[in-house]
């Protein structure tokens, strides 16, 4: 008899989400699905406020991430008022933006990933967290952890103000400075961080490179999908999470296309599914052609290992290094193993503690000139960034009077939907066989390929069309005696 597995809710996300794989009757399976039953009206229940409240308001969307939406919030609303942005805020928002990926890589790597590969992904479910994780390593290291986390956050409190759901970015600029008092209590602490980037990359060495049976996994398990790339770049192609464009690089290492922030439109749509609240970004020029994977695919990803695939460098030495050493031993570029993602994290966190010493021997940083107040009202602005879990594009508009009147938001999870759902269904048919009892650390397993993209969905499931799709189901004595639905 035909069954379904149900894997309600899913682990170590910031969201909520479901896995349903059904089963043929010898208990193969015949299709997986990974839905998304929450919803958030983000873009909607803007519309009618002051253009210049939505880089408050869209922090609210996600604890975790608020300054990435923030910062494309704060640039998308720049161009509204003629980007008209003292170049001192730029210099100040990425020095922010530094310190914000460096805490939520810590927290993805160490609390998320790290109890699959130090822990097993076949341990106990009541071990396989953050405590088993600090139990293996040493309470020393955990103490490490946490501080380095800290730190990161206090040099965002430091900065902006707050660490979370910030509120210092404005039109032109930023509403403070920072003096070089600040700067002083900053600087060890930047200082700590880059000691314990490479601190954590030898970690990742000595704890899942050494062990043979991880490094199949990452380089020969299902984990993998021939689909392409999407990150931001610099002139010199090197990854900046703050500015540059939009390159797209095809899993052999061709790039597709390149495109600026007002250009976006041109070069990604969004496909809707039924099953699920999130919709499916694929490239437009190519169409929508299914949950496909090969070279004529429409489909991405836009990941940490999408940023290092799209790049031909990384923007500082010691990343550098790093960024060599990793693609090296993996012995591909652009590399297809997702779980290679955890690796990439890391040396993007070796670039966002370089960057933040550089920043802080940047003799302008303390300097007063933060913010030029605007003069006029375009009407249209533009915003990406790169955010943690992958590239984050705001586009509003506004009346002449600065009330928006549209917000449309592509988010880095969303994305990442088709090829999420695609791997999962992948490592499902992998794992789960007939014959094989399928056991908590099979559907782990399942798991850990959407763990891969530190997916955020209360970020990605931010569409409101009008009408809320709803299905009821009412049981009486343990029998369903009725459905309702309405808007399916």
């Amino acid at each position: 008899m035909a069954r379904s597995i149900k894997i309600d809710p899913i682990t170590r996300l910031e969201g909520h989400g479901k896995i349903e794989i059904f089963l043929d009757d010898d208990g193969g399976v015949t299709d997986c699905y990974f839905q998304i039953p929450e919803l958030r009206g983000f873009e909607r229940f803007v519309e009618g406020r002051p253009i210049e409240e939505l880089p408050r308001i869209v922090t609210r969307i996600c604890g975790v991430c608020p300054a990435s939406h923030h910062m494309a919030s704060a640039k998308a609303v720049d161009g509204c008022f003629g980007n008209e942005v003292a170049p001192l805020a730029h210099k100040l928002r990425e020095m922010y933006y530094q310190a914000h990926y460096i805490h939520s890589h810590i927290a993805h790597f160490y609390a998320l990933a790290a109890p699959d590969f130090v822990c097993g992904p076949d341990c106990e479910p009541a071990t396989r967290n953050i405590l088993g994780v600090v139990a293996k390593v040493g309470l020393e290291i955990g103490g490490r952890v946490i501080k380095a986390r800290a730190m990161a956050q206090e040099i965002q409190t430091i900065l902006g103000g707050r660490s979370t759901h910030v509120v210092w970015c404005l039109p032109g600029g930023v509403s403070k400075g920072l003096s070089k008092e600040e700067l002083e209590r900053i600087k060890p602490m930047a200082n700590e961080l880059y000691d314990f980037s490479l601190f954590s990359l030898q970690l990742f060495k000595d704890v899942v490179l050494a062990n043979p049976g991880y490094v199949d996994l990452i380089l020969n398990g299902p984990y993998t999908l021939n689909v392409h790339n999407m990150g931001l770049v610099d002139a010199n192609n090197a990854p900046n999470f703050y500015n540059g464009q939009v390159r797209v690089v095809d899993y052999e290492g061709k790039e597709i296309h390149r495109y600026h922030a007002h250009e976006y439109t041109q070069y990604v749509a969004e496909h809707v599914e039924p099953w699920t609240y999130l919709k499916f970004p694929y490239l437009k020029q190519r169409g929508w052609k299914g949950f496909t994977e090969g070279i004529d695919s429409s489909l991405y990803c836009a990941t940490p290992l999408s940023r290092l695939n799209v790049a031909d460098r990384m923007a500082t030495p010691k990343a550098q290094e790093a960024f060599e050493e990793m693609f090296g031993i993996l012995n591909q570029k652009p590399c297809r193993a997702l779980l290679a993602q955890h690796w990439a994290r890391l040396v993007e966190m070796v670039q966002n503690a370089e960057s933040l010493l550089d920043f802080c021997a940047d003799p302008e940083i303390t300097g007063p000139e933060f913010r030029v107040v605007p003069q006029r009202i375009t009407g249209e602005g533009f915003g990406i960034v790169e955010a943690m879990r992958g590239t984050l594009t705001h586009h509003y508009t506004c009346d002449e009077k600065g009330i928006c009147t549209s917000a449309n938001l592509i988010v880095g999870t969303t994305n990442n939907n088709a090829p999420i759902q695609m791997v999962t269904k992948k490592v499902a048919q992998t794992f789960i066989k007939p014959g094989v009892e399928v056991t908590e650390g099979v559907l782990n397993r399942v798991e850990m390929a959407f763990r891969a993209f530190d997916p955020c969905y209360s970020c990605a499931t931010h569409t409101l069309p009008g009408q809320m799709p709803l299905e009821a189901h009412i049981h009486q004595g343990g029998q369903l005696v009725k459905t309702l639905k309405q808007n399916l």
